[in-house]
């Protein structure tokens, strides 16, 4: 048991605002004017003026249905995020009206109003029908169920597809209109359904495999995919507009996997390839028969040559693609695909536009959701967030001063990269310089397990290799392949292949559980160090580097620190080897923990000297911001320490400056201008990051999950 000696206590007064430059990076737009680029787009609809109408299951801030043109935003639809409202994959347009998939739920029975919402226990996909011209109205069609309720507005123009129990898979897969005419793609039901596009009466229906994207062509008839749920993946068939088989239905390559179909103002007919080709598939009329013509965009997408590297026409993740009346063609991505489970709106949307002759338009890019930011050691232009990498230009406004340059994740290549097989987006970024090799650390939302990287930008470009895992609870990494059952166990990958193998996994052979705790750091050495709330202080101790350059971590080189006084639980704790400091926060008996508030740092921060001495010094004790009854809460949500400073921030994302080694409070700063003075909530353990330049200023970086970006500030200090 160490001792501790208390040299000093610090309360907080009131600071100074500092002088600070906010800016951002991983979205088009920092919503200084209120607009940003939704996180996620799984599909996209075209009028022949070229205005695109967006939509997804989710997007943080309310932007599921979404509308662009020439490059700008124009607004989002509303009425689909927060009083049961979600998005979905399918939407439609034609001179009147949009049409989009949409679900409604009842926020678990809370919700309760007789055709507004379902009955608890049951959930409701269908189409809600909006006016082209104003869409955040209600284009209603039925008598709404309670003309004094604000929320039964959108009721009114709501067709209901499928009523099912909550947990139920019955999205829209597909739809398509004319003036006159709605299809629908019931997808579970495996039927196409008519209906008036005006009274959204059904008028017929008919049978077709997994129907998912529909697409109709000049002469009525619709274009198919078919089977989205086969083994093979989607098919293409053609039907006549009353659903009548057709046999010119076209091939698709044997590894395609389209997951859009569209037909131009030139009867040809356009696929989105979202398999290894990662292309946009064009198809023309041959005789009686199909033949591919012409593609558009480079085979194999982003993951060609420089494996990551963005740019025209290197596509990632495939979900949508539309044409205009003059040729131009657009084109959606969000990194994986319109099929996913909990990753699609954490790994990038982008929606695009063409020329007919190939050369891109204009690119938007909303990129980055639950996520944050760290500078690579050994690059202090490059910034790598949970699965993506951004070089700065600081001589450049905000909002222009960085840029894009590398998505992390090969789901080709390394299809077991944890990224994809555990539940909470790739995860808060730390990255560090061990034996001349930058690695990648990242921790989940939840901080209940640790993911490891390496690079080789030879053969694997800026493909973050995966290297090591340091598992938590069960539950968040059953579908880890290969894992052993229960959780508590360290990944390593032995043999370099980036894939999960029975036998590199080790277990825990303690009885005691490694699970639990909000705390993870990894030091400058490469020492893991995790505060386990109330069962104290766990260091994972570098063990070098083995023959495939992986970091070594193994249970045998663990220690394992008591919880300091005068704590009763700890929830961070930060190592600074060149101090032998450890700076910790937590809770003790006269400042208790708020089981309200379960993810914050802790109401108390302590310094502690010469902590590997056995006998740690207490520098200072310093009572950080509590007031959970503000409105928003002032809480410590996260913290860092980088340079001279200690940064903590609120979950309203205010940030507090500590000189380190005085504990004084030197100033606070928030969103400026250039982002509306707006940030949304600090959601995670790790929100904050720093990172002091040559020049003495920092860079401080701020999870910023609401518009699709993490905010970047740049300070001097005086």
């Amino acid at each position: 048991m160490c001792t501790f000696i208390c040299t000093s206590s610090v309360q907080t007064i009131a600071a100074p605002q500092l002088q600070v430059t906010t800016s951002w990076i991983g979205n088009t737009y920092g919503y200084g004017q209120g607009t940003w680029m939704q996180i996620n787009v799984t599909a996209i609809a075209v009028t022949p003026e070229g205005k695109v109408y967006t939509n997804a299951p989710w997007d943080e801030s309310g932007a599921e249905i979404s509308a662009y043109q020439d490059g700008k935003a124009l607004g989002f639809a509303g009425g689909t995020h927060g009083w049961g409202g979600a998005g979905g994959n399918a939407v439609a347009v034609n001179q009147h009206y949009l049409y989009a998939a949409v679900g409604v739920g009842n926020e678990k029975g809370h919700l309760v109003g007789n055709g507004i919402w379902p009955e608890k226990g049951r959930q409701w996909f269908g189409v809600t029908r909006r006016p082209l011209d104003q869409p955040k109205r209600a284009a209603a069609f039925q008598a709404s169920p309670d003309p004094l309720n604000p929320h039964a507005q959108l009721a009114g123009a709501f067709l209901k597809i499928a009523d099912v129990p909550t947990g139920t898979h019955a999205d829209i897969g597909g739809l398509a209109a004319t003036d006159s005419t709605l299809y629908v793609s019931n997808t579970s039901m495996n039927r196409i359904e008519i209906y008036d596009a005006n009274s959204m009466q059904r008028k017929s229906q008919f049978d077709v495999r997994a129907p998912g994207r529909i697409a109709l062509a000049g002469d009525g008839s619709l274009w198919v995919l078919a089977g989205a749920n086969d083994d093979k993946g989607p098919y293409v068939q053609h039907f006549s507009a009353d659903g009548k088989p057709l046999d010119d239905a076209l091939k698709l390559p044997d590894d395609a996997d389209a997951v859009d179909i569209n037909v131009d103002a030139s009867q040809r007919i356009l696929i989105a390839d979202n398999g290894p080709r990662q292309q946009i598939l064009i198809y023309t009329r041959n005789g009686k028969s199909w033949a591919q013509s012409a593609t558009l965009g480079e085979r194999g997408g982003i993951f060609a040559g420089v494996a990551g590297r963005p740019g025209p026409g290197r596509f990632n993740g495939l979900t949508g693609v539309g044409t205009d009346a003059h040729g131009n063609i657009y084109v959606s991505t969000n990194g994986i695909g319109p099929q996913h489970d909990s990753i699609g709106a954490g790994l990038g949307a982008t929606l695009e536009a063409y020329s007919p002759a190939g050369k891109r338009l204009w690119n938007l890019e909303g990129l980055l959701f639950v996520d944050g930011a760290w500078v690579d050691p050994q690059r202090p232009d490059s910034v790598y967030t949970g699965n993506k990498r951004f070089e700065l230009d600081l001589s450049k406004p905000p909002g222009q001063d960085s840029r894009y340059v590398g998505f992390l994740s090969n789901r080709f290549r390394y299809p077991d990269d944890p990224v994809f097989h555990t539940d909470q987006w790739p995860g808060l970024p730390t990255a560090r310089a061990l034996n001349g090799h930058t690695f990648l650390f990242l921790t989940d939302m939840y901080a209940d397990h640790l993911k490891i990287y390496r690079f080789d930008a030879q053969h694997d470009g800026e493909t973050a290799i995966p290297s090591g895992f340091i598992a938590g609870r069960e539950r968040p990494v059953l579908h880890v392949p290969n894992a052993p059952p229960g959780g508590d166990w360290i990944w390593r990958d032995t043999n370099g292949n980036g894939a999960f193998e029975s036998s590199e996994f080790t277990r825990n052979p303690s009885r005691e559980k490694l699970g639990g705790g909000w705390g993870w750091w990894v030091d400058t050495r490469g020492d893991i160090w995790r505060a386990r709330d109330d069962k104290g202080i766990w260091r994972f101790r570098f063990g070098g580097l083995d023959a495939k350059g992986n970091p070594i971590y193994s249970y045998d080189k663990l220690d394992k620190y008591a919880i300091p006084a005068p704590f009763t639980e700890v929830h961070r704790a930060i190592y600074e080897p060149q101090t032998d400091s450890l700076y910790v926060t937590g809770y003790t008996a006269d400042a208790p923990h708020d089981p309200g508030f379960w993810k914050e740092a802790g109401r108390v921060l302590v310094r502690y000297d010469k902590w590997t001495s056995g006998h740690p010094e207490q520098r200072y004790m310093l009572r950080l911001p509590w007031d959970p009854h503000a409105k928003p809460p002032v809480t410590p949500a996260g913290l860092t320490v980088e340079g001279q400073y200690v940064f903590v921030v609120e979950p309203a994302g205010n940030v507090h400056v500590y000189d380190k080694d005085s504990a004084k409070e030197v100033g606070t700063f928030g969103p400026g201008p250039e982002v509306g003075h707006a940030s949304g909530w600090v959601d995670v353990p790790f929100g904050i990051s720093a990172h002091r330049q040559a020049n003495g200023e920092y860079l401080v970086f701020v999870e910023e999950d609401a518009r699709g970006k993490v905010l970047m500030y740049r300070w001097k200090p005086a």
